[in-house]
C-alpha cells in the first residue's frame, strides 16, 4: 500500500513540467505554563481546505502516522506520558481504503514535559503526511521550536525541513520555468510574424481588412469587427494548444526531450515540413472542411467573425501548418504543460495584430509592400530553418542511444551544407519550383545571404575541435566526437592536460574538452570524495539536455569555475536519459510507479532526483558532504557565471 502512495505523490510533484511542493499543513507552536518546572508544548496543524493530516495511530499498512520526537539528549527535559490529541474523524478513508482516524482545517496536538532551571526552549520533530480524496503529499518533517520564555505563537520559528532539500531549488526551477515560458512566447511571437510574410497570410490582410471597413457601416464597428476577428484568431490557436497539452500531458511532455522515438518522429515532421516549405509539395486541410467553415462565416454577427478567422486558419495551413507544428514540437519537447498554450498565444497575436491595427488605420495599407515573389522566398528560408532545426532532434535521439551515428563533426557539417546552400539561394544561384525569375537580387535579400554565408563560415573552424559558442546548444557536446580535444591533439603532449595527470580511479573519467575528473556512478563517487576528503558535486543532467551544454560550454570553462569543479570537489554526472541497461543486480522495483521495474540507468537516476531532491528538470546541481547532506541549496540553470561561482565558493566554504 505503501507503494501505493509513492505513485501518487508523482501527481504532486510536479506541473508544467517543473518541480512543485504542494504544502497543505502549515505548523504553529505555543507553550502553556503548568508549574515552574513544567509546560504543556502544544502543536498545532492547519489544514488547506480538501485535505487531512492523519492521526499519531493508523492501522497497519496504512498512512504515515504524525509522529513527534522530542530532543531531550541533553537530559535537561523529561517527557511525561504520551502526546495527546484532539477528536478527529474516523471514516472510510477513499486512497487506502480502511477506516483512519483524521483530522481536517486543523488539529492540536499536546505534550507535557518537566525541564530544568535555565531551559530557554525545546526543539521537536513531528512527521506527517497529509492526503485529500485523491492524492497524497511524500512524507515530510518539520522542525518545531517551543519558546519556554515566551509563551505567544512561535509560528515564525518552525521551519521546513524537506528531506534532502530546503526547497529554494523549487523557487529556483519555477523562476526558470518562468523564464523558459518567456522565450516560447518571444520566439512564437516572431514566428507568427513570420508567417505573416508567407504568400497564404500576407495577402490576406489588405482583403480581409477592407471586408471590414467596407462592409461596416461605421468606422468604429469596422474597427470593432476586426478586434474580434484578431481575437477570434487568438482562440482558435489557443485551443490548439491546450488541445496538445491535454492530449499529452505534463508526464508525456517531460519525457518528449530525451524519449527516442518522440525525437525520431519529430525529426521526421520537421523533414516533412522543411520540404513542404521548400516546393516540393504542400500540405492542406480538406477542401470540404473549408467549404463547411465559409457557409458558417455567411451568417454574420460574432459567430460569422470567428468562422472567418477559422477560415483563415484553414486556408493558410499550407504556410502557417509547418511553422505551428514547429512551435508545438519545440514547446512539447521543452517539457512543459503550459509551452504549447503560451506558444501558441504568442504565434497567434502576432498573426492577430496586423488585422487589427490596420482596420483602425487603413491609411497604413498603402505603406505595405506589394505582394510577390518575396513571400516564396521567405517561405523557403523559413524551410531551409527548419531542417536545420530537423537534425537537433536527430541528434538528441542519437546521443540518447549513444550510437554515435551523429556525432559532432558530421552535425556540423550537415548544418554547413544547410546555411551554404542556403546562402547560395538567397544569392541567386539557386532556384526551387515555386520562384519567380530572379533579374536583380534586393538589397534584403543581399544582406540576408551575407549573413547565411557568414554563419556558415563561422562553423567551419567547429570540425576542427572550436567550441562554437554561438551555437554550443545545438551540435552535440565536445566530448561526442571523432576528435574531443581537436583534430592532431594528443594527451601525450605538452600541455596543461599533461600537468594534471594522475591515475585516474575506478569509475572516473576526464570530461572532454575540460578535462574535469568526473563520475557517472553515485555510490563510486561518493566513495572517493570521502577518500580524498572533497565535498560531492552531483550534477543531473541529460545527453540530449541543451541547458546542460550552455552550462558546460559557457560556465564551466570560465577559469575560476573550472579550477573548482577540477580541484575543490568530486562530480557526479548522473545522466537522467541514460538508456544504457542496469546490471542484474541493480534492477529494482520503482518507487515511482509501483509494478515496473527500473530497466535504464538513467530511470534510476531521474527517480534519484525526483524523490530526493523534488525536482525532475536538468541540469540540476547539488553540492553536499559526505553524509549526503546538502551544503546549500541546490540550483538548475544558472547562466550568471558570477552567480554560479558564489554558489559554488559557499557551498565549498560551508563543507570546510
Amino acid at each position: 500500500m505503501r507503494k501505493f502512495l509513492f505513485a501518487l505523490t508523482v501527481l504532486v510533484l510536479s506541473f508544467s513540467g517543473h518541480a512543485q511542493i504542494i504544502e497543505p499543513v502549515k505548523w504553529s507552536t505555543s507553550v502553556e505554563k503548568l508549574s515552574d518546572s513544567e509546560y504543556e508544548l502544544v502543536s498545532k496543524a492547519t489544514i488547506e481546505s480538501g485535505w487531512h493530516l492523519y492521526s499519531q495511530t493508523v492501522p497497519e499498512d496504512g498512512p504515515i502516522s504524525t509522529t513527534f520526537t522530542y530532543d531531550d539528549s541533553e537530559g535537561t527535559i523529561k517527557i511525561v506520558g504520551n502526546t495527546s490529541e484532539e477528536e478527529g474523524h474516523t471514516i472510510d478513508d477513499p486512497v487506502f481504503q480502511m477506516k483512519i482516524k483524521y483530522f481536517e482545517k486543523s488539529a492540536i496536538f499536546k505534550q507535557k514535559v518537566k525541564v530544568q532551571k535555565g531551559v530557554a526552549s525545546i526543539n521537536a520533530l513531528v512527521e506527517f503526511m497529509a492526503c485529500n480524496d485523491t492524492n497524497c503529499t511524500p512524507p515530510k518533517e518539520f522542525e518545531l521550536v517551543f519558546n519556554l520564555a515566551n509563551n505567544k505563537d512561535t509560528a515564525e520559528a518552525s521551519k521546513t525541513i524537506i528531506k534532502a532539500n530546503k526547497g529554494s531549488a523549487v523557487s529556483k526551477n519555477n523562476s526558470e520555468s518562468q523564464k523558459g515560458l518567456w522565450s516560447i512566447f518571444i520566439i512564437a511571437f516572431f514566428s507568427g510574424f513570420a508567417a505573416l510574410l508567407t504568400p497564404c497570410v500576407f495577402p490576406m490582410i489588405p482583403m480581409t481588412v477592407s471586408f471590414f471597413t467596407k462592409q461596416s457601416k461605421t468606422k468604429a464597428k469596422g474597427i470593432r469587427n476586426a478586434i474580434i476577428y484578431g481575437i477570434s484568431i487568438i482562440v482558435i490557436y489557443v485551443l490548439l494548444g491546450i488541445f496538445v497539452s491535454l492530449i499529452f500531458g505534463a508526464d508525456a511532455l517531460n519525457a518528449l526531450s530525451t524519449n527516442v522515438w518522440f525525437n525520431i518522429a519529430f525529426f521526421i515532421l520537421l523533414i516533412i515540413f522543411a520540404v513542404s516549405f521548400l516546393g516540393a509539395f504542400e500540405i492542406m486541410l480538406p477542401n470540404k472542411w473549408a467549404n463547411k467553415v465559409d457557409s458558417q462565416a455567411d451568417k454574420g454577427g460574432f459567430i460569422g467573425i470567428f468562422f472567418m478567422a477559422l477560415a483563415l486558419a484553414i486556408v493558410s495551413f499550407s504556410c502557417t501548418g509547418p511553422i505551428v507544428g514547429t512551435l508545438l514540437v519545440q514547446a512539447a519537447a521543452g517539457g512543459s504543460q503550459v509551452g504549447p498554450i503560451v506558444g501558441m498565444l504568442g504565434f497567434s497575436l502576432a498573426i492577430a495584430l496586423p488585422f487589427a491595427l490596420f482596420a483602425a488605420f487603413p491609411g497604413w495599407l498603402n505603406s505595405l509592400p506589394k505582394s510577390g515573389g518575396w513571400l516564396n522566398t521567405v517561405k523557403v528560408v523559413l524551410g531551409f530553418l527548419e531542417l536545420a532545426l530537423a537534425f537537433k532532434f536527430l541528434s538528441n535521439a542519437d546521443l540518447v542511444l549513444q550510437a554515435h551515428f551523429l556525432e559532432r563533426e558530421v552535425f556540423i557539417a550537415i548544418w554547413i551544407a544547410i546555411f551554404g546552400v542556403l546562402a547560395f539561394y538567397l544569392f541567386g544561384k539557386i532556384q526551387l519550383p515555386h520562384d519567380s525569375p530572379i533579374t536583380h537580387i534586393s538589397v534584403g535579400r543581399l544582406s540576408l545571404g551575407l549573413i547565411a554565408l557568414s554563419f556558415t563560415i563561422y562553423m567551419v573552424p567547429g570540425l576542427w575541435g572550436a567550441p562554437l559558442n554561438l551555437i554550443n546548444a545545438f551540435p552535440p557536446p565536445q566530448h561526442y566526437g571523432e576528435s574531443p580535444y581537436g583534430v592532431g591533439f594528443t594527451k601525450l603532449g605538452s600541455g596543461a592536460i599533461s600537468a594534471n595527470h594522475y591515475e585516474i580511479p575506478e569509475g572516473a573519467h576526464l570530461m572532454a574538452p575540460h578535462d574535469i575528473l568526473a563520475f557517472n556512478d553515485y555510490d563510486k563517487g561518493l566513495a572517493y570524495a570521502k577518500k580524498v576528503g572533497k565535498p560531492v558535486m552531483i550534477d543531473f543532467t541529460g545527453h540530449a539536455c541543451v541547458n546542460c551544454r550552455k552550462m558546460e560550454n559557457n560556465v564551466w570553462i570560465k577559469p575560476d569555475v573550472l579550477d573548482i569543479l577540477k580541484n575543490d570537489v568530486v562530480l557526479i554526472s548522473l545522466y537522467v536519459d541514460d538508456k544504457r541497461p542496469l546490471a542484474d543486480e541493480d534492477v529494482v522495483e520503482s518507487k515511482l510507479n509501483p509494478g515496473k521495474k527500473l530497466k535504464y540507468i538513467g530511470q534510476k537516476w531521474s527517480e534519484l532526483q525526483t524523490i530526493k531532491y523534488k525536482a525532475n528538470t536538468q541540469p540540476m546541481y547539488v553540492l553536499m558532504d559526505h553524509n549526503e547532506e546538502n551544503l546549500i541549496d541546490p540550483v538548475a540553470y544558472t547562466p550568471n557565471v558570477e552567480t554560479y561561482l558564489n554558489w559554488l565558493k559557499e557551498g565549498i566554504s560551508n563543507f570546510k
